[in-house]
């Protein structure tokens, strides 16, 4: 390195060249620096036999043999020579590997942590050229894919370990559930097509349930708030300040079922506020089922029909009665806004049916005005808005439906991208922890996790003599 820099300053070079070969040559200096101490740790001969303790009783590990392993570092490959205890059918005992809490991969742990933490942000090109770039290792794609599936291992017992953070004094404890599309490897090879027919899709989706949990404290709002923001009115007041959500939690799954996801939901709240303490509020869209099973899941908690999702039954039937972008169709929907907003559910459903009746509907926009006034009528519990407002409640899925932008449609909706059922959890999980602000904690507790699995304590013991 000293020689390095002496030629470049007399060759008069310039800084980017320094930087780039100051840092190759930095890391192999570190490498060769790892390398030595690792020599020096010895081979981790502990005696002259170990025993191991097996459901078939103790056994007897007498054949030692010095084994070479390989380790990819972020300084690049070092190698390491310890002894092996083994006896016939049995594998080999390395106690060294225990004491350095070696991996199971080639790949070390902060060579993992990088690539996981690269992939979850961007496609696992994007990583293995991240990490290549950073390090000099090169990850082929399959051995990438396995690291993020194998570093997911430990996403269920990381959050069912966690206490959770106790809302503060004032707070109420929001949870909103949602639904995302993610594009799946299709099972056989398609037919190709010169042209697909109407309503069929270049791809087909699997439906991932997206929750978020979080602690917010109550903002009271007026109707007149809501629709000013809801209608961009020109002569409304600045944006007031928000209050945050705090201590947010956002994730998904594609291969659990409703049942046991709305389970975890509610293992998360009740982490939260085990003697329910704080008032619960559940924000989701219309979908019988899932509301069902909220219900069911729950107690003491209110249900909130998702604003956005009535706004948007709302300007459907308005184009039932008025041409798309006319300013009747939004006087229209602004009106009965305000009215649902107001708590007079019951009348906007009468007089959307009455308008039906006197406008002689007939086919398509018929059906759909009586599918919002059905879907109105029979979420109308869930459509309190007033009694909302006042109390300071959440009225729409904003945090759900960030969840479904940031947490699945920014990664997995990706031109070209397919994915199949095992990588796309893993991939949810891991990406769920990372915009959870839990990535760091996650890793450690996973590393501690697999440790436990590859050299589990008082697994064997060593004979002396």
């Amino acid at each position: 390195m000293e020689a390095f820099l002496a030629r470049s300053a007399k060759a008069h070079a310039g800084l980017p060249e320094l930087e780039r070969e100051s840092e190759r040559r930095g890391r192999e200096v570190c490498r060769l620096a790892l390398q030595v101490h690792l020599d020096t740790r010895g081979h981790g001969d502990v005696g002259a036999a170990l025993v191991l303790d097996s459901p078939a009783g103790p056994v007897r590990l007498t054949h030692k043999r010095l084994h070479a392993r390989r380790l990819l570092t972020i300084f690049g490959e070092v190698k390491l020579t310890r002894m092996g205890y083994g006896a016939r059918g049995q594998p080999s005992i390395h106690p060294l590997d225990a004491q350095l809490c070696l991996p199971g991969r080639t790949y070390s742990y902060e060579i993992c942590r990088r690539l996981t933490k690269a992939a979850i942000c961007g496609p696992f090109a994007e990583a293995i050229s991240i990490i290549a770039e950073m390090t000099g290792v090169q990850v082929p794609m399959r051995s990438a894919e396995a690291v993020v599936a194998d570093a997911a291992a430990d996403f269920e017992a990381f959050y069912a370990s966690r206490s959770g953070t106790t809302p503060r004094r004032g707070e109420i404890l929001v949870g909103a559930v949602d639904c995302k599309g993610i594009p799946m490897v299709k099972p056989e090879p398609a037919a190709k097509l010169v042209r697909r027919g109407k309503g069929q899709k270049a791809n087909k989706k699997k439906m991932a349930t997206v929750a978020a949990v979080y602690s917010q404290k109550p903002r009271v709002r007026t109707v007149q708030e809501v629709l000013d923001s809801l209608f961009a009115s020109p002569d409304a007041p600045g944006p007031q300040r928000r209050t945050r959500p705090t201590a947010k939690r956002v994730w998904a799954s594609l291969t659990s079922d409703k049942d046991s996801f709305i389970a975890d939901v509610r293992a998360e709240v009740t982490r939260r506020d085990p003697r329910h303490r704080h008032t619960w509020v559940m924000v989701t869209d219309g979908e019988r089922a899932l509301q069902r099973r909220v219900t069911n899941s729950f107690e003491g908690v209110t249900l909130v029909l998702d604003l956005l999702h009535v706004m948007e039954k709302l300007w459907k039937v308005a184009y039932a009665f008025h041409p798309e972008g006319s300013p009747e169709a939004r006087a229209f929907v602004y009106q009965r806004a305000e009215r649902i907003l107001s708590g007079q559910v019951s009348q906007v459903v009468k007089g959307l049916r009455q308008m039906a009746t006197k406008h002689h509907l007939r086919g398509e926009k018929a059906k759909i005005a009586k599918d919002v006034t059905g879907y109105y009528y029979a979420n109308r519990e869930r459509m309190r808005y007033d009694q909302y407002l006042k109390k300071g409640w959440p009225i729409a899925s904003g945090s759900v439906e960030g969840a479904c932008k940031n947490l699945v449609r920014v990664r997995f909706e990706r031109s070209g991208m397919r994915w199949t059922p095992e990588m796309a959890e893993a991939m949810l999980q891991m990406r769920a922890t990372y915009l959870s602000d839990d990535f760091d904690a996650y890793w450690q507790f996973h590393v501690e996790q697999e440790q436990l699995r590859l050299y589990r304590k008082g697994q064997w013991r060593v004979v002396r003599k």
